[in-house]
């Protein structure tokens, strides 16, 4: 896997007359990790869909290693791109095995079965992701979280050098969401992860690019962007940023506004 540099010039996105991006601009490097931060509404959904061209643009390119990727074929674009996206798919009966093996898709002609690599790229993404156990299961009877790895193995099994990933971390209990944050930073690839969470955020990615009402706000290390001033402003809360004694990083709390008492 080669990571891309990826480059978002003056994308912006309306849908039915309503601006939901405007002229966002953003550079990955290879081997970057960048969350996606903003509170709900803000558009990062909406500026990853045009990464992976489930949306596109009404103005500006999406540029992958200087390509844009609207121009490319599909399974070229597959072999260098993958995405987990937030939507759930629709119910199908396919086994957990049968799922992750799509990622290997963009290597086969119509019809080609698996051969033993393939085989064994499937099974190291399965094991990665702590879904062995489950690789003969049905797909559409597994939990939430459950589902959110293997989607995950599957973009891993595909093996491309840039992942795009909406809100990765949802419906994973707390260990999971270390795990599949922790392997995305140690795979090496260019990422591009939407994030709610902002002190996961601070732990795993090398930049947070907030966005707000669909524009750019902040773009930089944890350290810089996750100050007080743009927590009020975007997040509309008062909190605190302080360094974690143990790793350094910056972490965020939240004050809470004094209950009121309410008389009866």
């Amino acid at each position: 896997m080669t990571p891309g540099e990826l480059r978002i010039e003056n994308v912006s996105v309306a849908v039915a007359g309503r601006a939901l991006v405007h002229d966002a601009c953003l550079e990955v490097a290879p081997g970057e990790v960048v969350a996606l931060a903003g509170p709900n509404g803000a558009g990062k959904s909406t500026l990853l869909r045009t990464l992976y061209r489930a949306r596109r643009p009404t103005s500006g390119r999406v540029l992958l290693d200087g390509e844009d990727v609207w121009r490319m074929g599909g399974r070229r674009l597959a072999r260098r791109l993958a995405a987990v996206m937030q939507e759930p798919p629709g119910e199908f009966e396919l086994t957990v095995y049968e799922v992750v093996a799509m990622g290997r898709s963009p290597y086969k002609r119509a019809f080609q079965g698996d051969d033993a690599d393939d085989r064994e790229i499937i099974m190291d993404a399965l094991e990665a992701l702590g879904v062995t156990a489950l690789a003969q299961a049905p797909f559409d009877r597994l939990s939430g979280g459950e589902k959110q790895r293997v989607l995950i193995a599957r973009a891993l099994a595909q093996r491309a050098g840039t992942v795009v990933l909406d809100e990765p971390t949802n419906h994973l209990d707390l260990r999971h969401q270390l795990d599949a944050l922790r392997l995305v930073r140690d795979l090496g690839v260019t990422a591009v992860v939407a994030l709610h969470d902002l002190n996961l955020a601070a732990a795993f990615c090398d930049r947070i690019c907030v966005m707000d009402a669909g524009r750019i706000v902040a773009d930089g290390p944890p350290a810089e962007v996750l100050a007080p001033a743009l927590l009020a402003e975007v997040y509309q809360v008062d909190a605190e940023v302080t360094i974690h004694p143990r790793t350094g990083l910056p972490q965020i709390n939240v004050v809470p506004e004094p209950r009121r008492r309410t008389s009866l």
